[in-house]
């Protein structure tokens, strides 16, 4: 190893990681506990380590050094020295290469070998005695980068939360195998920045993009000895740099135009964020980045036992959220996401964990008091997935003012409702209405709930209505791994089937839960692929698929044109019709001219308002709303009151039909029908008008909407393409 000098001067202690000046680098590492750290410097194609500089100023706990000579484009890499203790929770290994944590480019991928870890793989309590192996050889490089970007006139789109509908997507997957984007940019993110996916984009009308984690992550050992992959990347080891495997031009940029261009097209950024737990596992993990830079510090340990980590995630550790340079960290790499990288919000892998100050979930944590006060991070979208492993961790209903929450309530509800499981229509009203019992009494309002039928981790929509049992073989684990209690119906026959009738029946509950998503109060996410009848062949974990079981396939046929169609009707219905999209929760009754009207009312198949008892019904499967678009408490951006027309929708969960009559209106209100998924396309060929006091035909397993059409509306149809 050459070892050339470099000038060196003090530098400073903030910000932490490698920052280009215009002039030169500076490089700082926070480490609590460390004794001395080294800055390792590689040849431009990152194979030989031409130098080790030594950080020695330390200021506030912080390794800091100033580099004049350096440039961007420079790969560099740390080892730190202190005590090897893991009984005292100390796992220092100078002879492994460690990333920076603050790394904005981090450059190659791991290449499993046993000198990764820090302990002798083998020995008798073998995490307890340090390995000696230099790990370089098998260690990705992070890379000093120039910032700096053109982003001209980029603005956030800043979609209002009840006008917002989240496409949840993988960035590989989604343009692995369309072949209308050019094949050096399918699976990238420069592949999302094209026209055909932009425009499929528009036309479905979704006005948020959710990607599934971006951060640098790698593939665990195990998975890579069987030909797999960590596909879903909740594996992270590198909070502010973009994942190269998506990238066509292996430049950071490339992820800064694709922003860009979402937002041209009036499509918001979200991304899929994992600071509950990193990719280095328990105490027989590799050891990457943390572990070698400060174990104690960065990761919660058993209290009476510091050898062994809180397992709050199930992925063997968690990043330890009392400490403050933790909590530093992850403000850190947010505000660098939204600062430098233009997203728009944020969706919190296992939410939970990050509450647990102590051991039980606080929802007044350091964490959340820090995201409220800050200007920059209070004022993008925030979704918890409010739940982790640990006891007390399911805590749907119980994040701050200020957080939206993935519903896990919602998609058990639809499922089991539509499934045709008893007692549901208590259940199901909550869900339609928004959750009111969930988010109302602190304060919040409908769109805190993500509603979801499917999203990644589980059965995709066409699976949940063709399989009662996962198809996991393919995962190596004998089908043990995944879960076991989907809500799922296979309509009569498990698998792919040639039974005419259980296919006619498979379209009609897919329509049947796409109606009930964007038919509901609070914020629609849809599972990308699932539109166009995606199916992983009863795999209800794919996250280790990086192949054409979980790409999304491009390929369509009269069903899948029809489903995709049907879906835009929806989405458009909601745009249309702010009665879909309320503010407010419903309040039962609200004052107009004067008088006293119902925003709200629930129905009986004889048209009259349901009692108590009803509500309690166990056979019960049909339910009837009416919502008066005229009851109202809420303005729109320019201070007028919002209005619509009144709504009726109809639920039947049963397999046979039955003939609901509409409600007594003032008049002879005539109401036409805007969807009736008993139909291919979701909408009726044959009548399209009823009146007051009539009886609306309301098949088996099928939804109805219908509108007042005394006062004319324009219609919600509207022709397009498809790609």
């Amino acid at each position: 190893m050459s070892r050339s000098e470099w000038a060196l001067w003090p530098g400073s202690p903030y910000p932490l990681g490698a920052t280009w000046d215009g002039e030169g680098v500076n490089f700082a590492l926070f480490s609590e506990h460390a004794e001395r750290v080294e800055l390792c410097l590689f040849d431009p194609r990152g194979r030989r380590e031409i130098s080790r500089v030594e950080l020695k100023w330390q200021t506030d706990q912080v390794f800091h050094a100033y580099l004049p000579e350096a440039r961007p484009g420079l790969l560099y890499g740390y080892r730190v020295h202190g005590p090897y203790e893991p009984e005292r929770g100390h796992r220092f290994n100078p002879h492994k290469l460690l990333l920076d944590p603050y790394a904005r480019h981090v450059v190659g991928q791991v290449r499993w070998s046993d000198a990764l870890f820090g302990y002798r793989i083998g020995a008798p309590k073998a995490d307890l005695q340090m390995d000696r192996r230099d790990s370089a050889a098998g260690m990705p490089r992070c890379q000093v980068i120039d910032t700096a970007f053109t982003w001209g006139e980029d603005r956030h789109p800043r979609t209002p939360w009840h006008d917002t509908v989240i496409y949840e997507l993988h960035v590989k997957g989604f343009t692995a195998l369309n072949e209308r984007v050019p094949p050096s940019l399918r699976g990238t993110y420069a592949g999302l920045a094209t026209t055909p996916v932009l425009s499929y984009l528009q036309r479905l009308g979704v006005t948020a993009v959710e990607l599934m984690p971006v951060h640098a992550f790698i593939d665990d050992r195990h998975l890579v000895r069987q030909g797999l992959r960590n596909y879903w990347g909740y594996n992270s080891i590198g909070y502010f740099a973009p994942d190269m495997r998506y990238s066509a031009t292996g430049h950071v940029d490339e992820f800064k135009t694709m922003v860009k261009a979402l937002h041209s097209a009036g499509i918001e950024v979200i991304l899929d964020v994992v600071y509950n737990h990193t990719a280095e596992g328990n105490q027989l993990g590799p050891t990457l980045c943390f572990r070698g830079i400060d174990n104690s510090a960065y990761y919660r340990l058993v209290q009476d036992d510091r050898r062994h980590y809180m397992d709050y995630t199930g992925c063997g550790n968690t990043l330890n959220m009392r400490h403050p340079r933790v909590l530093q960290l992850i403000m850190d790499s947010l505000r660098y996401w939204v600062q430098e990288m233009h997203v728009d919000g944020f969706r919190f892998d296992l939410a939970s964990a990050l509450a647990r100050e102590l051991h039980a979930v606080d929802r007044l944590g350091a964490f959340f008091d820090i995201i409220h006060q800050d200007p920059v991070l209070s004022q993008v979208k925030l979704i918890a997935e409010p739940w982790d492993l640990g006891e007390g961790g399911y805590q749907v209903g119980n994040f701050p003012v200020g957080w939206t929450e993935w519903n896990g309530r919602y998609r058990d509800a639809a499922r089991a409702y539509w499934r045709g499981d008893e007692a549901m229509l208590g259940e199901m009203a909550y869900r339609l209405t928004g959750s009111s019992d969930l988010y109302e009494s602190s304060g919040r309002r409908p769109y805190a709930s993500i509603n979801f039928v499917t999203c990644h981790d589980g059965f995709t929509l066409h699976d949940l209505v063709s399989y009662n049992d996962k198809r996991n073989e393919a995962n190596g684990e004998g089908n043990r791994d995944g879960e076991d209690h989907n809500l799922s119906w296979n309509c009569g026959e498990e698998g792919p089937t040639d039974n005419g009738h259980i296919q006619a029946l498979r379209a009609r509950q897919k329509r049947n839960l796409m109606a009930t998503l964007f038919l509901s109060q609070g914020i629609p996410m849809l599972a990308a692929g699932d539109e166009r009848g995606r199916t992983q062949n009863g795999n209800n974990n794919a996250y280790c698929q990086d192949n054409e079981l979980s790409w999304l396939d491009w390929s369509l046929d009269e069903e899948r044109k029809r489903l995709i169609s049907f879906v835009r009707l929806l989405v458009r219905l909601r745009r249309k019709h702010p009665a879909l999209r309320r503010r407010q929760f419903f309040r039962g009754h609200h004052h107009l001219n004067g008088g006293r009207i119902k925003d709200l009312i629930w129905l009986r198949p004889d048209g009259e308002e349901m009692s108590e008892v009803d509500w309690h019904q166990p056979f019960g499967r049909v339910l009837g709303m009416f919502v008066a678009g005229d009851a109202f408490e809420e303005h729109d951006e320019r201070g007028r009151r919002i209005r619509d027309s009144d709504l009726i929708l109809l639920f039947n969960a049963h397999h046979a039909a039955i003939d609901f009559r509409l409600p007594a209106e003032p008049g002879r209100t005539r109401w036409g029908v805007l969807i009736d998924t008993h139909y291919e396309d979701g909408e009726r060929p044959d009548r399209r008008n009823f009146h007051s006091h009539e009886y609306y035909p309301l098949q088996g397993r099928s939804v109805a909407l219908l509108i007042n059409t005394s006062r004319p509306v324009p219609t919600a149809r509207e022709s397009d393409g498809l790609i």
